[in-house]
């Protein structure tokens, strides 16, 4: 006998076991709480940036300053929303609807107001209807190749990806233009304009552009396309409107002024935005407008998102037609 067959000897070596080839390493996935680490380190570099460059006047710094406050309170909410919402969706495809579809927002934007556009009463309602329709084709734009990606959820999360895309380089211009005056750098004027319009971005760009994009992405067909029903065409007009009165709301507070304290020419105080010699009513009066207003049209938005997000996770509802959730 064999004495490797031999009992308490050492058996035969197995046969190795056939090796597969290993497919790439998944990406990390960001940790979850990432976007609140993400806004107070944020806040503190700006701040930390704030001080330096009053303290030492070097206009070196603008660029950072103008970046950091800008791009903080969006980049901080479409992280949010990726985390809370998006993770099945891809870092890359809603950093593309960012940045991507937020710089071909503006430029188109920029573009069609330049040219359809003249000083008139419905200035803002023009406005309201570019920005939103060229926000949306942005978005169109980046998903066009991936036909996959439909319904409301994703529509809703790429969506505000895309909106508070173009609210970020729409700030940093009005900070640029902020700063940069007939007398020099003025650095007050610049972080007011960040403050202000950081504590303003969440309610604005990015979720007028989540409405349009959630019934726009509920209605896209399996194979792609984009389909311009009537409830599209009807929520790409609803938030335009919402638009065009959010912007508007500083020449509506005034005229209102004018009515109730019975100052003449009010169309042209409308057209002007300012009274002459306001009185303390109305200052006060036109304080309460102008931030009620703003109040209204955000509680109008944040009912309809809250209803569109509820019908997302309504059981059954993938049963229907164009209310299906397709993400990749």
């Amino acid at each position: 006998m064999n004495r490797h067959s031999e009992p308490g000897g050492p058996s035969p070596a197995a046969p190795s076991a056939p090796s597969h080839p290993q497919g790439p390493p998944a990406p990390p996935q960001p940790r979850a709480g990432l976007w609140k680490r993400c806004l107070w380190g944020g806040t503190a570099l700006w701040l930390l940036t704030a001080v330096v460059t009053y303290a030492t006047r070097n206009t070196n710094l603008l660029p950072t300053l103008i970046l950091l406050g800008s791009f903080l309170v969006p980049a901080v909410f479409a992280l949010w929303a990726y985390e809370r919402h998006g993770r099945d969706l891809g870092a890359n495809l809603i950093l593309g609807c960012f940045l991507t579809g937020g710089i071909l927002g503006v430029l188109g934007a920029s573009v069609m107001e330049s040219y359809l556009l003249h000083p008139s009463v419905w200035i803002f309602l023009g406005v309201g209807l570019i920005e939103e329709a060229v926000k949306l084709l942005a978005l169109m734009f980046v998903l066009r190749r991936h036909p996959g990606v439909h319904g409301v959820r994703a529509g809703l999360v790429l969506g505000a990806a895309v909106g508070f895309g173009f609210a970020a380089f729409e700030s940093a211009g009005y900070a640029f233009n902020a700063a940069v005056t007939m007398k020099g750098i003025d650095l007050r004027a610049l972080l007011e304009t960040e403050v202000l319009r950081g504590v303003l971005a969440p309610f604005g760009h990015g979720l007028w552009t989540a409405i349009a994009g959630g019934v726009l992405l509920s209605f896209r067909k399996p194979n792609g396309r984009f389909r311009f029903t009537a409830p599209v065409i009807g929520t790409y007009l609803g938030v335009a409107v919402l638009h065009a009165l959010w912007d508007s709301m500083h020449g509506i507070a005034i005229w209102l002024v004018a009515r109730i304290t019975d100052t003449g020419l009010s169309r042209a105080l409308f057209a002007q935005g300012y009274l002459l010699t306001p009185t303390d009513e109305q200052q006060h009066l036109f304080t309460l407008f102008s931030v009620g207003g703003i109040v209204a049209i955000t509680l109008v938005a944040l009912a309809w998102l809250r209803s569109l997000a509820r019908s997302a996770r309504i059981p059954g509802a993938s049963d229907r037609r164009g209310a299906r959730i397709y993400t990749p």
